[in-house]
């Protein structure tokens, strides 16, 4: 039987070699490596080499090698399929077997696996030649040694139209696959590159393989960054940067998340190896699902400024969800104002950032302390926090912890126990997370045609009274809209169980456990119901989530409109003409928005 390879790899990726092998071996460290007595042939001298960080060993004395498939197989003489399945069982990694659609699509997997292998190969001798001496100088100002550029894999893409794309074309790959990898672009003239005289920061899977690209310009051009978007082999928000090489160096279960590939190289080389980044994006369910596979505690690493800031607040709502159901401890690390972790390691060195993360308070006493600034600066009542900071110790600490946290909101607040214990969530500020706060209208990077709570507001409000209709449009609102991690939970599982909900009460067994969603749904049912303005009956429900598609949709077309319009700013601002495909398919969007 032949499984599909992205499993295998998620297999040799998630057991350590090092542990299996030393339940068979004693092995002993030497250097990067350990060794011990070969089990595979008699030797009273060790020639038996593990490398934990490569996943496989090699014996010296009788040439076997391998990775921790071939080594329990040959070790317990079993079939490679019976090795394949304990190992899996082991790990958690489902097997299914390949289908004519599952080969098809794990070609091109493949395919675009080595396009990146080779892009990534090219950039780097483009550093080191000639061409790449000004990326050469941002790195020694950014002071990557060069240990540390090997490490990671820097390149350089050349400022010219077609350097990629021809070497590309000289080792047997496809413009087409090339394109879809996100290497290439399709234009009037052929395929152009993408990245053009950019300094180039490859993300890897834990698997090893190059799933995407970073390009950072070397001045004060726009955009600053040009990252891969969504391909076959990379889903963003979904994959961490580093990820393939903190998960090896987190030996007490611990993490450091930071939002830039540049700022986790610099702790990378400042000795802090458990680090990964968000990769740009706002910390999500998916990157803290991975980040539970490796580590029991993280350490939210953001600027020191309003916008790293509020970055940690929406990271703390996403973790929150985590927290709740997977057992992950989040603290955040306060940097001072004005710096990023790159340059606050380089300014006060390691031993000020360990002091730090030493320091680093839990997610849940941050966002109280928040609640506890706003009543000090005028903003809330005493009557208004309190609230709040019970709906937080519910909805981010273990029921075990409650009154330990009550007893430390209330000497901030200097009211009684009694009277947190007492509250109700008397306002939509107590639903479990903060009201998150879209972008001035004037703002280019986030669309404000949704406002997140109110939206996913309405929607699981909607087929809370009418759950029939979560079928009808689940495939059409995706989950991932769902900005709020708790909204976003209720939201999959009706929509996963909606063949068989007709009734509110249908929703209401879904979470019969979950005590803190159950007062959620229990609040918006009642709004609803006591409502002047009702979503009405089915019909006029139904209208309702086709207004909200229509509105996702919108949102859709400004973000692409604003892509565009980078792209086509970039292109005019290097005196490059803009290709017809590009200026035609941003005339037409304008038009479609205009109507």
């Amino acid at each position: 039987m032949r499984y599909d390879q992205d499993a295998l790899r998620e297999i040799r990726a998630r057991v350590e070699i090092a542990s299996l092998i030393g339940q068979y071996v004693s092995l002993r460290k030497r250097g990067n490596d350990l060794v011990g007595l070969c089990p595979f042939h008699a030797e009273k001298t060790p020639s038996f080499h593990v490398h934990p960080d490569r996943g496989f060993f090699k014996c010296f004395g009788c040439g076997a090698g391998g990775d921790a498939i071939t080594f329990l197989q040959r070790l317990e003489q079993l079939t490679f399929g019976d090795a394949v399945r304990s190992l899996a069982a082991k790990a958690g990694v489902q097997l299914e077997p390949e289908n004519p659609a599952t080969t098809r699509a794990r070609s091109e997997r493949e395919a675009i696996y080595e396009a990146n292998r080779l892009a990534a190969a090219f950039f780097a001798r483009m550093l080191a030649g000639e061409r790449g001496a000004a990326a050469r100088d941002y790195c020694a100002k950014r002071g990557f040694s060069a240990a540390t550029i090997d490490r990671f894999g820097l390149g350089y893409a050349p400022n010219a139209w077609n350097a990629l794309a021809d070497e590309l074309q000289r080792n047997g790959v496809a413009l087409e696959t090339a394109a879809r990898a996100g290497l290439v672009k399709p234009g009037q003239r052929g395929f152009y590159d993408f990245y053009r005289d950019r300094l180039m920061v490859p993300t890897y899977a834990t698997t090893g393989e190059v799933i995407a690209f970073g390009g950072r310009t070397l001045g004060d051009g726009e955009p600053k960054y040009l990252n891969t978007t969504t391909t076959p082999v990379y889903t963003k928000g979904r994959h961490l940067y580093a990820l393939n090489l903190a998960r090896r160096a987190a030996a007490d279960r611990s993490l450091i998340v930071v939002e830039g590939y540049l700022d986790c190289i610099a702790l990378h080389q400042a000795g802090f190896e458990n680090t990964v980044a968000s990769l740009g994006t706002s910390f999500t369910a998916e990157q803290a699902t991975e980040l539970k596979k490796y580590a029991d505690y993280i350490f939210l690493c953001f600027d020191g400024d309003a916008a790293g800031s509020a970055a940690a607040t929406k990271a703390v709502d996403v973790a929150s969800n985590v927290i709740e159901n997977a057992g992950l401890s989040v603290k955040i690390v306060a940097l001072p104002p004005g710096e990023d972790p790159d340059t606050f390691v380089r300014s006060h060195g390691s031993p000020a950032l360990t002091q730090l993360l030493e320091a680093a308070p839990p997610a849940i006493q941050v966002r109280i302390d928040q609640q506890v600034e706003r009543l000090r600066a005028g903003f809330d009542s005493p009557a208004k926090v309190a609230p709040k900071a019970e709906s937080l110790i519910r909805g981010l600490t273990p029921r075990e912890e409650w009154d330990r946290w009550r007893v430390y909101v209330a000497a901030r607040l200097q009211v009684s126990v009694d009277d947190l214990r007492n509250s109700r969530f008397l306002s939509d500020s107590a639903n479990f997370a903060p009201r998150i706060r879209t972008a001035p209208s004037g703002s280019r990077h986030v669309a404000a045609s949704v406002e997140p709570l109110s939206f996913e507001r309405e929607v699981v409000t909607i087929l809370l009274e009418e759950p029939r209709l979560a079928a009808e449009f689940g495939d059409r609102i995706e989950a991932s809209r769902f900005r709020n991690e708790i909204y976003r939970r209720v939201y999959e599982k009706i929509v996963g169980s909606a063949r068989h909900l007709t009734t509110t009460a249908d929703v209401f067994g879904l979470f019969a456990e979950d005590q803190g969603v159950l007062e959620l749904l229990s609040e918006l049912s009642r709004r609803d119901r006591s409502s002047t303005v009702r979503y009405g009956d089915t019909d006029q429900r139904r209208a309702h989530l086709e207004r909200v598609v229509d509105r996702l949709r919108l949102q859709d077309e400004r973000e692409r409109y604003r892509e565009l319009s980078d792209l086509i700013d970039h292109q005019l601002a290097d005196g490059r003409p803009v290709p017809q495909e590009l200026r035609g398919e941003f005339e037409a969007l304008v038009a479609k928005l205009k109507r």
